[in-house]
């Protein structure tokens, strides 16, 4: 299956690692939430526990948006766990504060289309997902190119301002900017330098 933005994001059930415990999780476990959920290569790697832990660290942000995140790998939960128990000063991900996915099967990252089959592992994919499970943005980045988590809480804003008030976010939109309607006369008067006023 093709994924593409404005379908479903493909449902998938998996076993993940949740807060010291194994539990079964599926996508529409969060129906009625936006959803972060992001695919990185193999535990107990280089660039992946920079990005898990960024992540973690700003869970709160992502949470007090109404957002879940989602990490997914091909690794198995056991790995996830064993990871997770390593210091972070260790090059581990300990305090890791939500699931990782176990992806052993490759389904979900293939499903996904950024499973590598030579390779045998994922490519960097960030998906974000609305409240409707329908797929919103997505990124795949080459796996020696980390993200940003700015950008994608930027992103996540974004969707929200968006589909509350039904306006469109211009280039380098921040929360807190004055959008647009989605129509000439709102463009005019963006780029010729009006103050549109922010919801």
């Amino acid at each position: 299956m093709a994924v593409f933005v404005t379908k479903q994001a493909p449902e998938f059930t998996a076993e993940a690692y949740v807060d010291g415990d194994f539990k079964t999780v599926s996508l529409s476990d969060y129906r009625g939430k936006n959803v972060v959920l992001f695919f990185y290569p193999l535990d107990f790697t280089f660039v992946c526990p920079t990005e898990i832990m960024a992540f973690s660290d700003r869970i709160d942000e992502f949470k007090s948006r109404g957002v879940e995140v989602l990490g997914v790998s091909v690794d198995s939960k056991f790995s996830h766990r064993a990871w997770a128990q390593v210091d972070r000063k260790e090059g581990g991900i300990k305090g890791i504060a939500y699931p990782l996915v176990a992806d052993l099967k490759k389904d979900i990252s293939r499903e996904y289309g950024v499973l590598i089959e030579e390779a045998g592992l994922a490519l960097r994919g960030l998906f974000i997902i609305n409240k409707e499970g329908v797929l919103k943005h997505v990124t795949i980045n080459h796996n020696d190119l980390g993200r940003n988590v700015d950008e994608v809480l930027r992103l996540v804003d974004a969707i929200d301002f968006s589909e509350k008030y039904g306006e469109v976010c211009p280039a380098n939109w921040q929360k807190g900017q004055a959008a647009m309607k989605p129509d000439a006369e709102s463009l005019k008067k963006y780029l010729g330098g009006a103050e549109l006023v922010a919801n």
